[in-house]
């Protein structure tokens, strides 16, 4: 297998603050830092409000390397099912068809918060909740399209 796990941490509406604080406490800079309101409409995804449109969709700060501590307020609109209770662990894969397996494996007997399926940004994503009650997140990066 090719992947790499990475901590991802989840909030609800101060992973902004959270953040600047690790980037004061670690160094570093950013690697990614999207809004929700950053997210253009999509069939089948729940418009945004106003209330949660400034809250953080992702955001990733690159402490060594070989680490990267990643997060996002979570918990609304766009996944109502999943409690923002700090970890999920996020597996980046470079294979669909290892995606859509991990994706299967870790769901059963569990719960899918959001499927696994292509999206705006570039990945082929989906998160899910495992039978342990451990969440996870899968993402395979997707080429663009010219």
């Amino acid at each position: 297998m090719n992947i790499e796990i990475q901590p991802y941490l989840t909030f609800n509406g101060n992973c902004e603050e959270a953040f600047n604080f690790y980037k004061s406490v670690f160094g570093g800079e950013f690697s990614r830092f999207k809004r929700f309101n950053d997210m253009p409409p999509q069939e089948g995804m729940p418009i945004v409000t106003e209330v949660y449109a400034k809250r953080i969709m992702y955001v990733a700060l690159p402490i060594t390397p070989q680490f990267t501590l990643c997060g996002a307020d979570i918990g609304f609109e766009l996944a109502p099912n999943h409690v923002a209770d700090n970890i999920t662990l996020l597996v980046k894969v470079k294979d669909k068809q290892e995606a859509d397996n991990l994706f299967k494996s870790l769901s059963m007997e569990g719960k899918i918060t959001l499927p696994l399926s292509d999206t705006f940004w570039g990945a082929h994503y989906g998160m899910c909740t495992d039978k342990f009650g451990i969440n996870w997140m899968i993402n395979m990066s997707i080429e663009p399209k010219l």
